[in-house]
């Protein structure tokens, strides 16, 4: 058996641990391919190769892997889109025949020389939390489904870095105990599809002294997301996007069809600004809008991750503005509304903005409306 040749982000020590399930770096080592170079992959957070006559792109060659080490790489790599592919590497002096994990044709576009330092600074911590996740389903999907899903899997990722790496919010009310307090007593996974839900076993410090009994507790695990509520402080009118939704499908609502402001995943690499920008965009058509934060939230603290970004969007909304609006590439499916601010706060008395993000972008709204107004 060959062996198999590692560029780019498997170089990392953390990453191979977690991919190989094993301690395989000190077995690995220094190659490189030559007539090859490393780029990033065109708007992503990893890289691709391709064959470029006169350079060499830098790797580790690791020798004759077992069968459950190449199955756990092919698993991996699949879910990149990549496959095996032969080739002559050179470690030591020497060439060798190894394989390598190849691009499918066209799958990616090529950026950047791609440099290790700046990935492992820039998108290691995350890449490295969304293997822990891909890691977990080998065996139960096939490296095609997880090629499908590996967007969410990155975005519960980042979701979980930016709630670890946010700054501190304030406890001057509620209880300053800290997370790791609780006693994680182990963790159920219950559905890994676009979503995931999860069972955590665990105790928890009580107000009054001690520690809960063990408890378990389901949880949504979600990602965060950008929210804008797009404001013409000129004409005095705001934009909602008018879409299907599965939450009052499957509650058994008449009328699943809702009214909101543009919204969308935070991606990885994205700041809520950035995907607040990008949504506005791909949703209505807007760019160069200025945003006014509303603030930061859990959107369902009893049983959801989900954490959501709220703006408004200070822009201009003409009457032509286009009369749908999203991406085909998403299967949305939207329809573009412009209403004056008072037929949109009129909403909010009738019942029909009934959902939370709605209701209170147009009640911070109506309170900064007339500073808004007044700097138009």
């Amino acid at each position: 058996m060959t062996g198999v040749f590692f560029y780019g982000t498997l170089r990392d020590p953390a990453l191979l641990r977690i991919v190989l399930g094993a301690d395989a770096c000190g077995a690995a080592r220094d190659a490189v391919l030559p007539d090859h170079a490393v780029t990033w992959a065109d708007e992503q957070v990893f890289p691709t190769i391709t064959a470029k006559a006169g350079t060499s792109a830098p790797g580790l060659l690791l020798d004759n892997p077992g069968a459950d080490l190449l199955a756990r790489l092919d698993f991996y790599e699949g879910g990149f889109g990549y496959d095996l592919m032969p080739v002559r590497v050179i470690a030591d002096g020497a060439q060798h025949d190894a394989r390598v994990y190849f691009p499918r044709p066209g799958l990616w576009r090529t950026g950047a020389p791609f440099v290790l330092a700046d990935w492992q600074d820039r998108y290691g911590a995350l890449s490295r939390l969304a293997a822990r996740e891909a890691m977990e389903y080998l065996g139960l999907i096939s490296a095609e489904v997880l090629a499908s899903r590996m967007p969410m899997i990155r975005a519960r990722a980042a979701s979980r870095l930016a709630a670890a790496t946010a700054a501190a919010v304030p406890t001057a009310f509620r209880s300053d105990t800290r997370a790791d307090t609780v006693e994680d007593l182990g963790t159920e996974m219950l559905h890994a599809g676009y979503f995931r839900t999860e069972a955590r076993h665990l105790r928890h410090p009580n107000f009054g002294g001690g520690m809960s009994d063990e408890v378990r507790r389901e949880i949504f695990v979600a990602t965060d997301a950008a929210l804008v509520l797009p404001y013409d402080p000129v004409r005095d009118r705001v934009l909602l996007v008018e879409q299907f939704r599965m939450g009052p499908y499957g509650r058994g609502d008449p009328h699943p069809w809702m009214l909101e402001p543009v919204a969308g995943r935070v991606d990885p690499g994205e700041t809520p600004e950035e995907a607040a920008h990008r949504e506005c965009f791909e949703e209505a058509g807007l760019d160069n809008i200025r945003l006014e934060p509303i603030g930061n939230y859990y959107c369902t603290p009893g049983y959801s991750t989900e954490y959501f970004h709220n703006f408004i969007g200070i822009a201009d909304l003409p009457d032509d503005l286009p009369r749908y609006g999203g991406l085909d590439s998403e299967a949305e499916d939207l329809r573009l509304h412009l209403l004056d601010f008072a037929d949109a706060m009129q909403l909010i008395e009738t019942g029909e903005a009934d959902n939370g993000p709605l209701i209170l972008s147009l009640m911070w709204l109506a309170r900064e409306r007339d500073r808004l107004r007044a700097a138009a």
